[in-house]
């Protein structure tokens, strides 16, 4: 069916938690203050995110608007990746932030609470073509396979601690207290794991803590990085001392995360880890099956239109 064009497809994932209606009822309640003409679906899960997409993509929707966080927009970028870019060159991303983490929406200047400067910033419909990050690798299937991500791949320590972080979120409430306690508890845990990677000229063969390859901020760990200059920020921290690791989530915590002697930056196009002893990989926040053997990073330049505020 056509649809009007300036018409949002809205889709609203839930957070989860006791306050998850009470953030809707005050989103829903500025929509209609502002008078956003939208149709609006509720996801139940990650296929949902991906088939509700695909049903606003199939019907025409030009504007389409996730209302949650950084997992929630990365299965929607996958499903515009899905289509011909006649079709996704029409079409824009938007964001009201509603997520256990929210990174990207961070980095334009969309707060989690202020719903109402989020619609007003979106109603104006300021589009900016954005690059993607895309992991490439091969299952257990033997088969190729590929994800598509907006702000990062983390590979070791901190995909642990992401993980960690969804699974504790839900007692502590606060993101700092989550984190920190994943922290701690990692701290119990493997913390380094041997890894063969080539960054531009650089043979990287030696135990590393963790890496992250971001096409954004990457959860403050590529704080330089953004999605609009066709390359990767990379952050490789090699094994630091035990003292040496509270300096750095010390600095991690202040923004400071490349000052630390252990961390060592590159800007790149393209990342290939011939080997990364199983470690544990995250895109944007979310942890995927790790890849069988060798994989690759790359950046797609300019990719998809997204909306960003005044």
């Amino acid at each position: 069916m056509a649809v009007n064009e300036n018409k949002w497809g809205l889709l609203y994932c839930p957070r989860g938690g006791w306050r998850s209606s009470a953030r809707w009822t005050k989103i829903e309640k500025v929509l209609r203050q502002l008078h956003v003409d939208y149709d609006f679906v509720q996801s139940e899960n990650q296929k949902s995110v991906e088939r509700l997409v695909k049903m606003f993509i199939n019907n025409g929707y030009k504007t389409i608007v996730i209302v949650g966080g950084d997992s929630a927009l990365n299965d929607a970028v996958n499903c515009l990746m899905q289509v011909d870019a006649s079709v996704r060159n029409q079409i824009a991303l938007g964001i009201i932030p509603n997520g256990l983490m929210n990174d990207f929406a961070h980095f334009w200047g969309f707060d989690d609470s202020d719903y109402e400067q989020t619609i007003k910033w979106l109603q104006q419909r300021r589009v900016r073509k954005i690059d993607l990050g895309c992991i490439r690798y091969q299952n257990k299937k033997g088969e190729n396979c590929h994800r598509y991500f907006l702000n990062c791949v983390n590979v070791g320590l901190i995909a642990a601690i992401m993980n960690l972080r969804r699974k504790t979120h839900h007692v502590f409430g606060s993101r700092t207290l989550s984190f920190l306690f994943s922290f701690v508890l990692m701290i119990f845990q493997r913390l380094d794991y041997k890894m063969h990677i080539r960054i531009n000229s650089d043979v990287i063969k030696r135990r590393v803590m963790t890496m992250c390859v971001g096409n954004a901020s990457g959860y403050g760990q590529t704080p330089n990085a953004v999605p609009y200059n066709g390359l990767l920020d990379v952050s490789v921290v090699h094994h630091p001392g035990m003292t040496q690791l509270f300096e750095g989530f010390y600095l991690f915590v202040k923004g400071k995360f490349l000052n630390h002697k252990s961390v060592h930056p590159y800007r790149t196009r393209e990342v290939v880890v011939e080997d990364s002893s199983h470690a544990m990989i995250g895109v944007d926040g979310r942890l995927m099956k790790t890849p069988v053997g060798p994989y690759r990073i790359t950046v797609e330049q300019e990719v998809i239109n997204f909306l960003i505020p005044q």
